[in-house]
């Protein structure tokens, strides 16, 4: 494939990624607790973005303030740390937390708050009982208008402890969804141990759970603390695009060599591109592109598959007729969106950076991977035969 094509397949792809990033809903999380208890920590490690790092944000109300990012569908109402020693202070922050959480519902889905998070320090070993009447009232408002409160035992250094302070706010009988102790960051006690990280996995779990299935994508996308999710969405997006090109029927050869890529193919890496929300630039798709259907000529449906990448699907080989059939359409199709998969959890969790994509050696490793994939042995919609019974 001439450079010439694969630099306007890789911008129809960027502007396919444009469109999905545009279309996702933004999703709203108002963040509360106590001065010292880690919410910047806990934000800055949950989301791909920095948000707490952002500036002052925008101020909603006297004292509660929005954070957020161009072209980034999240934002975070931050309220000021919670001082238990003055009512008055606390009437405020009541009256201004409902006002933000009404006008949030009258203006729709893409303004109102979707998730509380209530954060409580595990060190502080207490829960005050100016803490508890605060959150009472508080939870009588944010029920009010149907929004889910998560409260997050932050600072949870010793599970132990975690445990124990659980144990005491649940007999509070609060309204709640769950309360979820958690470790942001890892924790370096000396040169030879270190307190791992965990729970940002579990509470992003949760708050999948409760939010609209509208904001789910969303909440992948921004998140990225559960990889876990990022992949079976992903894996889901192959799943429909595989079927997609199966229920398409026949497709000749050449497919044509100019479209390179069909519909669903583009729309796949777009897809897959936001749910990981890794920043990519069209050097990187030219990598991509130029490593999986450019690896051994044009197009993957292009007339060099006939004589290259056929041979590599199990029980191909030839093409009868100069076309290509659905199962094989579908398992191109496949074998592309799980390359690409498995180089996006590589970056996700830094076994690869986005600019070594476009290295000699980057390119090698792509190639490697989407030749693997399109060895495995697959059902007509693409799936791999061996995974049909999970």
């Amino acid at each position: 494939m001439d450079a010439l094509m694969t630099d306007n397949v890789a911008e129809r792809i960027m502007a396919a990624i444009r469109d999905v990033q545009k279309n996702m809903t933004k999703l709203n999380i108002m963040v509360m607790g106590k001065t010292g208890a880690g919410k910047s920590t806990l934000i800055n490690n949950v989301f791909s973005r920095n948000l707490a790092q952002t500036g002052i944000g925008k101020p909603v109300t006297q004292s509660i303030r929005k954070y957020e990012i161009e072209d980034f569908p999240l934002a975070i109402y931050d309220t000021p740390g919670l001082e238990l020693g003055g009512e008055n202070a606390i009437d405020e922050l009541l009256k201004e937390s409902k006002e933000v959480l009404a006008k949030g519902a009258m203006r729709g889905i893409s303004e109102s708050i979707h998730c509380i998070w209530y954060c409580v320090s595990t060190p502080s070993h207490r829960f005050e009982e100016a803490e508890v009447e605060f959150i009472k009232k508080f939870l009588d408002e944010a029920n009010e208008f149907c929004v889910p409160v998560i409260i997050v035992l932050t600072q949870s250094y010793s599970k132990k402890d975690a445990k124990a302070l659980m144990s005491e706010i649940e007999k509070e009988n609060l309204n709640v969804v769950q309360i979820v102790p958690v470790l942001a960051s890892d924790v370096d006690i000396d040169e030879d141990y270190v307190i791992k990280a965990y729970g940002l996995d579990t509470l992003i779990d949760i708050v999948n759970n409760v939010i609209p299935e509208a904001l789910r994508n969303t909440l992948a996308a921004v998140q990225k603390a559960n990889l876990k999710m990022k992949l079976r969405k992903a894996n889901a997006i192959v799943a429909t695009a595989a079927a997609a090109a199966a229920a398409t029927g026949a497709i000749p050869i050449p497919f044509t060599d100019a479209a390179v890529l069909v519909p669903e193919q583009i729309g796949m890496i777009a897809s897959i591109t936001a749910v990981f929300g890794i920043p990519i630039e069209k050097a990187t798709l030219t990598a991509l592109l130029s490593a999986t259907i450019g690896t051994v000529g044009t197009t993957v449906m292009g007339k060099t598959v006939v004589s290259g990448l056929l041979k590599m699907i199990p029980g191909v080989g030839t093409v009868a007729g100069g076309v290509i059939s659905a199962s094989v359409a579908a398992a191109l199709t496949a074998a592309l969106g799980e390359a690409y998969i498995a180089i996006m959890m590589m970056v996700s969790k830094g076994e690869m950076s986005v600019s070594e994509l476009d290295t000699d050696e980057g390119k090698a490793k792509i190639a490697s991977i989407f030749k693997s994939k399109l060895g495995l042995k697959r059902n007509a919609k693409g799936k791999p035969v061996d995974e049909e019974e999970e």
